[in-house]
């Protein structure tokens, strides 16, 4: 079989015989792979004029809720995957982490759009007012790069690694060209034939190679955006590319690392902080059979417990069985093909000039169902090294796969500085049950980490994990870890747009932006706004309410309902040292009383109120003060049906601007409520 690449809206087959891709487990000849005859610069401009041009037009809910599609479709697909996925050398749980973990990071950012306007472009920070009167204002909106995405990927996660970073990107509204690592292509190419296939993304979105993609990068334009996962030798030379210098292309390099996990002096072998760190370490030393760039290298211990470390962990990978994961039992599967054997067998072979293996082999151990001749696979090998501050290959070395190193230490800051020994890492673990011990951990290894988990009984039953990074949180490091940043939620996605400050006056920011801006001029109807649907509201449109005069009596009232009773509010004998010159309104009775007044009590479009932000209260309010508001439309939002019964709707944000007799505002915020469509198809 030869693969094939997704390119120009069309499958093609690379000519010439490429490379030949082998089962991981059996040894088998799975297919071949050549990318030779693709045109990458026609690839590059059609992503960028056909897919970009599409995905531009999405605003971020439509973005949003394609992804959600997708999700879907390909969770429907998985156990297909999973059955592929076996070649690779992967158990079902180490594919369940590849596959349901990456179609996850889809389900997140489809999510996400909710913290996005309903725009093809969105908008950051809070407005910044350049002028005394506030007739000149600056903001900050963020656009699509006009470029592609170019995802370079390792061969440990094929799928998790694709889509993890494209969800980020097509959310954003760029489209991505993938190169996944040959060895393991054959996985990645299964699943981008389903994503075409499904016709959720706008033809030129994706495009894949699954050959050799030498050359792309002289191609790449500013607009461009190139990520890197993989060694760090090899990232180090594509970010010196002279086209990416040239062009100042932005490149994302997520590098292998030599993590570690940090046992607290705290902890004792009956503390089950003890049970949870063996099994945590254990756990990461097996999972992909060790082909992880997040995997645990280096494990510091106190030296009091090296012994007991070195003799549970040892007990637990003793009953790890290795073999065919098809076979029931068997918990670590192969490396991803002989070549990575053949160098991780190397680095072992090195790190054993300067430190013990205390556990495994590279030539005694047993496998199940399948042969040692033909497969990939390795034994877990553990090290001690008794001096890690002068024999320091453990923190430089890194054999990509189940190998790790036993180190002691004596006190906290060695293990910290043992840590950071590491250069720079993707991610630390820390296991211990004293909360001051953390905190002086953290606070002191987090410069050389872009992670740090800590771990104890508390949080050990619902933790994902050392190894696992969250889409909602940055993943990547600092130093020897590549120095960039993926996912981490909102701000994955600005990594894929231009931000740009824009300035002007109030009213012409309402109209770029889509979004009200204090200070803007007010459109008034003859309706009332609450009953105007979804589709009929206009950004701006304002009510003038009545106004209402404060009484003590309402500040009596609303603290016997309310059942607050502050002194400010209550005791104008206590007043004295405060910023107050009499008994002042509850900033919620204000808020409440603005609600009577700009609320329409008629049924109509309006089906709920659906939350508060940004309240603030920033004048007192005296007995005698008169106060109006003046209400408007800030932002639309819609929100998709759930099922053919539910009510097309929207959200309405609406900035409630309360004022006093001066014109001076008192309280002001946002409300937000759903509002029914006229059109319900």
């Amino acid at each position: 079989m030869q693969l094939k690449n997704y390119a120009l809206g069309r499958w093609i087959i690379g000519e010439g015989s490429g490379q030949t891709l082998y089962n991981a487990i059996t040894g088998e000849e799975i297919a071949t792979t050549s990318s030779k005859g693709l045109d990458f610069e026609q690839m590059l401009h059609y992503a960028r004029k056909t897919g970009g041009t599409s995905l531009r037009k999405m605003t971020f809910q439509e973005r949003g809720r394609m992804l959600k599609a997708l999700a879907i479709h390909l969770q429907s697909k998985k156990e297909t995957f999973y059955k592929i996925s076996w070649a690779t050398g992967a158990t079902r749980s180490d594919s369940w982490v590849d596959i349901e973990g990456g179609i996850g990071n889809l389900f997140s950012y489809a999510s996400l759009r909710r913290q996005f306007p309903d725009e093809t472009f969105c908008y950051e920070g809070d407005v910044v007012k350049l002028s005394k009167e506030g007739s000149f204002i600056g903001h900050h909106i963020c656009v699509p790069k006009q470029g592609v995405a170019i995802h370079i990927n390792a061969f440990n996660f094929p799928v998790w690694g694709m889509l993890e970073k494209i969800a980020v990107n097509l959310l954003a509204g760029v489209p991505a060209i993938v190169k996944p690592a040959t060895i393991t292509s054959f996985l990645t190419e299964a699943v981008v034939q389903e994503i075409v296939s499904s016709k959720i993304l706008p033809e030129g979105a994706l495009q894949l190679i699954c050959g050799s993609a030498n050359g792309i990068l002289d191609y790449v334009t500013s607009q461009d955006v190139v990520t890197f996962t993989g060694s760090a030798s090899t990232g180090k030379k594509l970010k010196a590319h002279p086209r990416l210098i040239e062009e100042a292309v932005p490149f994302n390099m997520e590098a292998d690392s030599l993590n570690c996990c940090v046992l607290g002096s705290d902890v004792t072998p009956n503390m089950p902080e003890f049970d949870i760190f063996i099994k945590e370490v254990q756990r990461e030393i097996t999972t992909k059979a060790g082909q992880k760039c997040t995997a645990v290298r280096r494990i510091i211990v106190p030296n009091n417990l090296v012994e007991d470390v070195q003799i549970a962990l040892g007990k637990r990978l003793a009953a790890t069985k290795i073999g065919d994961p098809n076979v029931e039992g068997v918990r670590m599967g192969a490396l991803a093909g002989k070549e990575q054997l053949q160098e991780v067998t190397e680095k072992v072979k090195e790190l054993a000039k300067s430190q013990e293996i205390v556990f495994g082999s590279l030539d005694n151990f047993e496998i199940i169902g399948a042969k040692k001749e033909t497969g990939a696979f390795m034994s877990p090998i553990l090290f001690l090294n008794n001096d890690p501050f002068k024999n320091q290959d453990c923190h430089n070395i890194e054999a990509f796969g189940p190998v790790s190193t036993i180190m002691p230490y004596t006190h906290l800051e060695e293990a910290t500085e043992l840590a950071k020994m590491g250069k720079g890492s993707l991610v630390c673990s820390i296991v211990t049950a004293d909360d001051k011990l953390a905190r002086q951990f953290v606070v002191e290894a987090a410069c050389m980490h872009g992670r740090i988990l800590v771990l104890n009984a508390d949080c050990a039953k619902e933790s994902t994990g050392h190894g696992s990074p969250m889409p909602m949180l940055t993943h990547g490091g600092p130093g020897r870890a590549g120095g960039g940043e993926e996912m981490g939620g909102k701000r994955g996605v600005f990594h894929y747009l231009q931000r740009t400050s824009i300035q002007g006056s109030p009213t012409t920011l309402t109209h770029v932006l889509g979004q009200y801006q204090y200070g803007g001029k007010y459109i008034e109807k003859d309706l009332h706004p609450f009953q105007r649907y979804f589709e009929d509201l206009e950004i701006g449109e304002t009510l003038i309410t009545a106004k209402h005069t404060v009484h003590e009596a309402d500040i009596l009232n609303f603290a016997n309902v309310s059942g607050d009773n502050f002194y400010a509010h209550m005791d104008a004998t206590s007043l004295e040292g405060t910023i107050f010159t009499g008994r002042v309104a509850h900033g919620y009775y204000i808020l409440s009383k603005a609600a009577g007044l700009f609320v329409d009590a008629k049924k109509g479009p309006v089906l709920l109120n659906y939350g508060l932000d940004d309240c603030r209260f920033v004048k007192p309010v005296y007995p005698g003060a008169t106060i109006g508001v003046r209400f408007t439309c800030k932002e639309k939002i819609d929100q998709e049906k759930k099922n053919e019964e539910d009510i097309a709707k929207g959200i309405v944000k609406w900035l409630v601007d309360v004022y006093d007799e001066t014109g001076e505002t008192v309280a002001i915020a946002t409300i937000l409520t759903m509002v029914k469509k006229r059109n319900q198809s």
